[in-house]
């Protein structure tokens, strides 16, 4: 774990400043913002802080030794991540029991011994802990950044102090399902042409290694003079049978390499503001993340959550570097005394048709209720750039396969039909 410093204002405004072990800079704000801190600067500082290791573990031995077959059975087949699906049961149910009046230690009690996640089962396990070691609801979550999310916790806390907990976890479950939602349109959209080119790919490889040496030893056999389309696709079926370890050696270092650029946070910023601009799927990232903005800003306006430390939750929700740095940039325009119009003009994210809506808001005192609708703006354009999206690949990708077909047919057969034509001659 790295070592972090930090700064930041408590819930009365005075300065606090202190250091936090986390694995990221993320993980230390979802922390603060559990600890009802709102962070003002982050940074790493150099050196680790020495943890103890831990010996490991296998999920059944975790249960204990009173645990029956079926929950050794159930802990084997569990996924060691929290799914979405499990916040959203989480945020259901403890809707139900808080609204029914049930004590916290009791209800997460409960919801703990029905789970079958192991690791979620241990994550409320340890929240239990911190209730009955005096912490509020949010300070206790926040105790595992990387289930609950900054949101999570802020409108949790948010909850506790107005009394109105049950609303909070309400709203929590409402924004899961629509960010699953979403999640899964996007996915829908974008599994139809990475099958048709996987299955491309794995054609042409076969094609290649085993297809094009037989016919290539054939025409060299018959030593007649090979038109450019068959010696192009001889040449390339070479290259590969012959360096094909280098190829693949490059390909993972290709991969690999980008995925490392991407986790750091210029390489993160850089390719989520490349992602806006890609041929008809940019305009879905782009909606997609300014609809979780204008989702997750109204939620929180709702909540009752500062404007400036709402617009640092909604920063990390959008789940865009670039558009959450422009988001930093409004916050801190707020921060100088700047309306929010005039903020989100100068960002040159949004529509006329949006800052209008932000503009009127900002003035009769609804904002909340306009980023909702906002909201229900962007979903619907992102499903209708879905639709438009999928039915402007299908042709593209037609286009595609002819194209290969053609040129492995014209490779492949032009000699024979010319060595055939020869020979009737």
């Amino acid at each position: 774990m790295a070592h972090f410093q930090y700064s930041g204002r408590d819930n009365t405004g005075a300065l606090v400043s202190g250091n936090i072990d986390a694995g990221t800079a993320d993980d230390v704000a979802a922390q603060l913002f559990g600890d009802r801190v709102t962070p003002i600067d982050i940074h790493e500082v150099q050196g680790r802080v020495a943890t103890p290791k831990k010996t490991a573990k296998s999920k059944a031995s975790e249960l204990g030794p009173d645990a029956t077959t079926v929950e050794h059975v159930n802990a084997f087949l569990a996924s060691s991540k929290v799914a979405a699906d499990d916040k959203i049961m989480f945020a259901r149910q403890m809707y139900s029991l808080t609204k029914a009046g049930l004590p916290l230690d009791r209800a997460i009690k409960g919801l703990q011994a029905s789970l079958v996640n192991v690791t979620f089962k241990k994550v409320l396990k340890d929240v239990l802990v911190g209730l009955e070691n005096g912490q509020n609801l949010a300070s206790a979550l926040g105790r595992h950044p990387k289930v609950f999310s900054p949101l999570f916790l802020n409108l949790v806390h948010v909850g506790e102090n107005t009394g109105r907990l049950d609303v909070a976890f309400q709203q929590i479950g409402k924004y899961l399902i629509l960010e699953k939602n979403t999640s899964k349109q996007v996915k829908s959209a974008t599994r139809y042409p990475l099958f048709v080119f996987s299955a491309i790919f794995a054609a042409v490889g076969v094609i290649t290694v085993f297809v094009i040496p037989v016919f290539a030893s054939t025409f060299a056999r018959l030593g007649a003079d090979l038109p450019w389309q068959t010696v192009l696709l001889v040449d390339s079926s070479n290259f590969v049978i012959n360096y094909w370890p280098i190829l693949l050696l490059a390909v993972f270092g290709a991969i690999s390499g980008f995925f490392s650029y991407t986790r750091t946070d210029l390489g993160a910023l850089n390719w989520d503001r490349a992602k806006l601009h890609i041929p008809l799927a940019g305009a879905v990232f782009e909606r997609v993340a300014l609809g979780r903005f204008a989702r997750t800003f109204s939620m929180v306006m709702t909540a009752g959550v500062p404007i400036v430390q709402g617009l640092t939750v909604v920063a990390g929700a959008v789940g865009n570097a670039f558009i959450s740095r422009n988001v930093q940039i409004m916050r801190e325009g707020v921060e100088r005394g700047e309306s929010l119009y005039s903020t989100a003009a100068n960002s040159k994210m949004f529509t006329p048709l949006v800052l209008q809506m932000i503009a009127v808001g900002e003035e009769t005192g609804t904002v909340d209720e306009l980023m909702a609708e906002v909201a229900d703006f962007y979903d619907a354009e992102v499903e209708y750039d879905l639709k438009a999206l999928s039915d402007s690949i299908e042709p593209i990708l037609i286009t595609f396969i002819g194209g290969l077909v053609l040129i492995l047919a014209l490779g492949v057969f032009l000699p024979i039909w010319e060595l055939n034509t020869a020979a009737n001659g």
